[in-house]
């Protein structure tokens, strides 16, 4: 059986752009707005399921508060940990480390930001928690609210994408993307 699963990205957060990681920001306004309108006319859904960083889920809690729904937390499917690049905007790094960014960018399974997780391990994590998901919710349609690598990882094995395409698959703030999970995490990007 299919799980649906809705994949919903965080608004604009407080401190802005840049590789925020594991970093709890808080969303902005703009990011409040663009999050409640990206919903509009959406689902149903069945459950919400969101990382634990703030930016996603107190949108979660709004949400799920809002339609009746039940909101659970999955700290595995937050985003990717860029260790001492955490903060930090792509800007900067072409000024400290362009080398390690350019590295980073052709191939991110290949190279991993000092101290930070590698993409394999990230992941690995991520899914192995779609699997968990699929497992437990089958039949269901699902909102996962979560971050872009979280995304881009997941769009590009349902796209077939080489791992040195990961980082090219473009995801925006408050966008939504739907996925059919299927077993073994057989990713299909569904119309």
């Amino acid at each position: 059986m299919t799980l649906h699963l809705d994949l919903l990205r965080h608004g604009e957060t407080e401190l802005g752009g840049g590789l925020r990681g594991s970093l709890d920001d808080a969303l902005t306004e703009k990011g409040w707005a663009q999050m409640r309108a990206a919903v509009i006319e959406q689902g149903p859904w069945d459950r919400l399921v969101s990382s634990p960083l703030q930016r996603c889920a107190r949108f979660a809690d709004e949400l799920g508060a809002q339609l009746g729904l039940p909101v659970q937390i999955e700290k595995d499917l937050q985003e990717l940990h860029f260790g001492a690049w955490e903060g930090q905007s792509t800007a900067a790094l072409m000024d400290t480390s362009a080398e390690d960014l350019g590295r980073f960018w052709s191939d991110p399974y290949a190279f991993t930001p000092p101290d930070g997780e590698p993409v394999a391990d990230f992941s690995a994590r991520v899914l192995a928690a779609v699997e968990r998901l699929h497992a437990a919710h089958a039949g269901e349609r699902v909102l996962l609210i979560t971050h872009g690598g979280v995304m881009k990882l997941l769009l590009a094995q349902a796209r077939g994408l080489p791992r040195e395409q990961l980082l090219n698959v473009e995801v925006a703030h408050a966008s939504l993307h739907s996925l059919s999970v299927g077993v073994g995490v057989l990713l299909r990007e569904a119309s």
